[in-house]
């Protein structure tokens, strides 16, 4: 195939496939906790560490994931402990890391506004070896986290008073689900962009929940889709000559309409299933002759307990 021909978009498919996988992975976590705008906000801090990377002349992405890495702490603390005034500090947070990067990028005798933008909006034209080297190692540490800590990552999530009467450290976890998070920003920016990524942690979860039912099948699934659209946009801006960044996030969002359209009927069935069920009735035979399942359409994941034996 002629666009595996070249060196640069070998490294590009390979980072698009990095970032599909592990995106969705964290960002599961981060819809089940209602912090689904958090990686833009991570993102936003994470201009001062490219700013600081052109201005030290160092490799922008290690000195973006320190610096994204501080942002998520002071978030999560500020979460935490910052119950009144939280939100004010949050956006001086955002505000104050993107101002920064833009002035500490101009201050650089290597930086410009062109260099900015590709770590805003994404240029995968632009991953070196290096970075190719940086996102191999960050990635692997993220997939070693969230799939490997699964199960008290899902139980935090879902429910932190639960998950502190069964004895997990729920302080610990969640900072290092904000410290995950951080690292995937990082290692996004290559490929969608700092403005982008959160849509790509976010989108291909809210997909998978429309047509399953179950915290395993949900980050499965999410993983696919997230993987399916990053090779799918990174092929399209090779081919048409468009923003690999946008491409990828549009193609996010038109799996999760699709997915929508196809659930709707599947949810009136389980509906009619279960005032089936509610009145007595037989239970309606689904197409291969298995019942359908008595519970409401919306999807849902499994609690803690039933993830324990998943």
């Amino acid at each position: 195939m002629e666009i595996l021909e070249t060196a640069l978009m070998q490294r590009a498919l390979i980072a698009a496939v990095l970032v599909g996988v592990i995106a969705p992975a964290v960002g599961i976590y981060l819809v089940q906790r209602r912090q689904a705008l958090m990686g833009d906000g991570i993102g936003h801090v994470a201009m001062t560490g490219v700013g600081l990377g052109f201005l030290l002349s160092t490799s922008p992405v290690w000195m973006a994931t320190v610096v994204a890495i501080i942002g998520s702490i002071a978030m999560e603390l500020i979460r935490a402990y910052g119950r009144t005034r939280g939100d004010i500090a949050l956006a001086m947070l955002f505000y104050g890391g993107m101002a920064g990067g833009v002035l500490l990028i101009n201050l650089s005798p290597t930086g410009s506004n062109a260099n900015l933008s590709s770590y805003l909006f994404g240029s995968l034209s632009t991953v070196s070896e290096a970075d190719l080297d940086a996102i191999w190692v960050l990635a692997a540490l993220v997939v070693l986290v969230t799939v490997g800590l699964r199960r008290q990552l899902f139980a935090v999530s879902q429910d932190e008073e639960f998950a502190r009467v069964t004895g997990l450290p729920v302080r610990a976890l969640n900072l290092l689900v904000a410290v995950t998070a951080a690292v995937t920003v990082t290692v996004a920016m290559r490929v969608v962009g700092l403005l982008l990524v959160s849509a790509l942690m976010v989108v291909p979860v809210a997909a998978a929940q429309q047509i399953t039912r179950s915290f395993a099948v949900t980050f499965v699934l999410s993983v696919v889709i997230g993987t399916a659209v990053t090779l799918a946009g990174t092929v399209t801006s090779y081919y048409q000559d468009v923003p690999p960044g946008a491409t990828i996030v549009l193609l996010a969002i038109g799996v999760f309409l699709v997915l929508t359209v196809l659930a709707t009927p599947l949810a009136r069935r389980r509906a009619r299933a279960s005032r089936s069920a509610e009145d007595g009735h037989p239970v309606t035979q689904g197409p291969a002759g298995a019942p359908e399942p008595e519970s409401p359409p919306v999807p849902a994941m499994r609690g803690p307990s039933d993830e324990a034996t998943a």
